[in-house]
C-alpha cells in the first residue's frame, strides 16, 4: 500500500476517533476530557493505535475506560468509514504535552544576556512576570 494512502486512512481515522470518543458513555472518559492527539494504523489495516491525552482524571481509570469502549469506538469507525477491515484498536497516553510544558518550564527559566544563558532564580523570574523589575 502506498504512503499516501496510509496516510489518509491515520487522517479520516483521527477526525472520526476524535468525534466518536466524545459520544462515549463510560464516565472514566467523558468525565476526563480525552482528546485524540494521533491515530496510527498498521500497513495491512489490521491495528490502530491511537494517541490521546486526558485533561483530569486517574490515567489508569482513563486507560481501563478507552480500552473497555474499544469495541464500541471500533463499530463506530466501522459505519463511519468505508473499510474493508476495521483495525484493532489499542490505547496510549500521548506524553508530548506534558513533555513540551516541561521543557517550556525549564527554558523560561534561563535568560540570555550577551547571548549567553544565565540561569534566573525563581524570585527574579516572579518579579519579572510581575512587573517589579
Amino acid at each position: 500500500m502506498a504512503k499516501y494512502r496510509q496516510g489518509r486512512i491515520n487522517e479520516e481515522m483521527f477526525k472520526e476517533a476524535a468525534q466518536i470518543i466524545r459520544t462515549v458513555r463510560d464516565p472514566r472518559v467523558s468525565e476526563a476530557f480525552v482528546s485524540v492527539t494521533g491515530v496510527e494504523v498498521t500497513p495491512d489495516l489490521k491495528y490502530a493505535k491511537i494517541y490521546y491525552s486526558a485533561m483530569r482524571g486517574d490515567k489508569r481509570q482513563v486507560q481501563k475506560g478507552l480500552e473497555s469502549s474499544a469495541s464500541y469506538i471500533r463499530g463506530q469507525l466501522a459505519k463511519s468509514l468505508n473499510l474493508r477491515i476495521t483495525p484493532e484498536l489499542s490505547f496510549c497516553e500521548d506524553t508530548s504535552i506534558a513533555y513540551g510544558a516541561k521543557i517550556e518550564k525549564i527554558i523560561s527559566g534561563f535568560t540570555y544576556t550577551n547571548d549567553t544563558p544565565s540561569e534566573v532564580s525563581p524570585e527574579q523570574s516572579d518579579a519579572e512576570e510581575n512587573g517589579d523589575v
